[in-house]
């Protein structure tokens, strides 16, 4: 499906007012980010880098007007230089529709491989002289661009890195000397021999058969700024041809300071995605507070994204069954701030997974601790956190590209979505659709949706794919509370929205046959899991005051400050327990 850009383009766009008694038109304001807001308020005279959109000569005429400096172009804007008072007075200019902080972004930091059934993906079914045959698939000639803090060199990576570019401000460097990269590297296309007597723990990448393209957007330190990922995703766009990119993954984000709409780097993601990239992206690590309260609507930027393939972080206690598995306390949950929009749209194991450690690296040379096995080029670290679930599913991702090599972004969604398995402690807005099942995607994607509710095996056990799907505008929820946010699809449906995925309903949630069980759980519980237990209400509202068994109240997302922001970044070094 071509998918319409939902977000505007920011350029020089000035309605008509209204004009008042005295014929005069109301003051100008543009809109401002939350962080810039702030900036305005303390009336701070250092100054802030801005996000403008726009083609470079109205850049270069808006700077000259207000005397600020232009420090970076964009592919469609550049980043200005500003005080509060000259932020104030480009918010004012009628040539601008909204600013936005150029921010820092930080990285969101065996089992999975059989927990997620992509070794039943890899190796594939053969079918009676041919017939219902899928075959094996590893990914093969798929390109995953990391958009992160480096790629290093390492055994398991002998030849998978096929590109390798830096947009670090400052910095020219393509290896990762802070070492987050290179494990995200290991769990998308790591080669499992090379730990075969180093480690039983790291049983190579879920799609061992893609090439890896090396987009370093994040400093010696694991931070970056908000212009280096949009650059680094601009230059993505311009070079999917070459590498046959069809996969992007975003381990990174910032808080997100205003709606989807004006956020620069949701529309860097629906370039993207309208360019035909999956774009998977972290949800965060921002689910629970410094002092351990819960934290709901937590999602971090860019996975604030409608068009966002959004991954929660999932603990699988060291099983293959699922039936123990759960969202992690650190997963950021949803809905979005200020959008309200139902993510993540998936989950997938986050917890304590092993994979490559780059030598030498700020994590491993500040944390020992997190060292498991091996040395040199050839050792491994333990790491947690949404940044290690989101890679787990662009292996997918490029799993299920080999197979279907003409699927879209939005079939993807869709074969993704429908796969996983509900998990029903979590609720949507803990792990979206659900436990992704790669081996039910497959088949999904395969037959185009025709196969419908699917009961497949996994470590031996029968688990059910959720049959559902749903892209948000931030009315799901409401909907959903008002009794007429699902759409059922019938068998001879689900084909016809598979050819073309805008016949379904935008905003509402969307399932896999007439009888799908999830249709029946009750919209509190259906979207906030164990959640909708702690309090009487039948309804969930953002802002509402609620306290867990233990008397903790939950946060909401809206609770931070730039002050007290203090988890976004960096691995989770305190892992859920198991």
């Amino acid at each position: 499906m071509t998918m319409k850009r939902i977000f505007p383009a920011v350029a020089a766009i000035v309605g008509l007012s209204v004009l008042g008694l005295r014929g005069a038109q109301p003051e100008h304001h543009a809109h401002l980010s939350d962080d810039l807001q702030r900036h305005v308020a303390r009336q701070a005279k250092d100054r802030a880098r801005v996000v403008v959109h726009g083609d470079a000569a109205a850049i270069d005429a808006l700077a000259a007007r207000h005397h600020v400096q232009v420090v970076r172009r964009l592919e469609h804007g550049a980043v200005l230089t500003a005080n509060a008072a000259e932020i104030a007075q480009l918010a004012s200019d009628a040539g601008v529709d909204h600013l936005s902080g150029d921010v820092p972004v930080r990285t969101w930091m065996s089992v999975s491989n059989a927990s997620t059934a992509a070794d039943q993906t890899r190796a594939g079914v053969g079918g009676l002289l041919g017939i219902g045959a899928v075959p094996g698939v590893t990914g093969q000639g798929i390109g995953v661009a990391i958009v992160d803090s480096g790629i290093s060199t390492h055994t398991a990576l002998s030849k998978k890195v096929v590109a390798n570019v830096s947009f670090v401000t400052g910095d020219p460097g393509v290896a990762d000397v802070y070492g987050h990269g290179t494990h995200i590297a290991g769990i998308i296309a790591g080669q499992a021999s090379a730990a075969t007597y180093v480690t039983k723990l790291y049983t190579g990448g879920i799609a061992p058969g893609a090439n890896l393209i090396n987009v370093r957007v994040l400093g010696a330190d694991g931070t970056g700024l908000t212009s280096d990922v949009i650059a680094g995703i601009e230059w993505v766009i311009a070079n999917q041809a070459k590498y046959n990119i069809r996969v992007v993954n975003l381990s990174l984000g910032h808080p997100v300071n205003e709606p989807a709409a004006t956020d620069p780097l949701c529309e860097a993601v629906a370039d993207a995605v309208n360019a035909g990239i999956v774009v998977v992206v972290a949800a965060g690590n921002s689910g629970k507070s410094a002092d351990g309260h819960m934290v709901l609507g937590s999602i971090t930027s860019p996975g604030n994204a409608p068009l966002a393939l959004t991954v929660g972080a999932l603990n699988t206690f060291a099983t293959v069954k699922r039936s123990d598995d759960a969202v992690t306390s650190y997963s950021s949950r949803g809905p979005t701030r200020f959008d309200l929009i139902v993510k993540p749209d998936v989950a997938a194991p986050g917890n304590k997974i092993v994979s490559l450690q780059a030598n030498g690296s700020y994590l491993s040379t500040l944390y020992p601790s997190l060292h498991t096995a091996g040395k040199g080029s050839n050792a491994y670290m333990t790491l947690s956190g949404t940044s290690m679930a989101a890679p787990m599913v662009s292996g997918g991702v490029a799993l299920l590209l080999q197979g279907t090599p003409g699927v879209s972004p939005a079939q993807m969604k869709l074969a993704m979505q429908n796969g996983a398995t509900y998990v029903s402690s979590g609720g949507l807005l803990g792990a979206g659709a659900g436990s992704v099942n790669f081996w039910a995607s497959r088949q999904l994607a395969a037959s185009g949706l025709v196969s419908g509710l699917l009961n497949t095996v996994v470590a031996g056990l029968g688990v059910s794919s959720s049959g559902a799907s749903y892209w948000d505008a931030g009315t799901m929820g409401q909907y959903l509370y008002e009794g007429w946010g699902i759409r059922l699809l019938s068998p001879l449906e689900a084909p016809t929205v598979w050819r073309n995925p805008s016949q379904l309903k935008y905003g509402y949630l969307n399932l896999l046959g007439l009888t799908n069980p999830l249709a029946s759980i009750q919209a509190k519980w259906l979207q906030y899991g164990a959640v909708a237990g702690w309090t009487k209400s039948d309804t969930i509202m953002w802002g509402d005051t609620i306290s867990d068994p233990q008397g903790q109240t939950i946060m909401w997302g809206d609770a931070y400050t730039e002050d007290t922001t203090i988890m976004w970044g960096d691995s989770v070094l305190d892992a859920d327990p198991r």
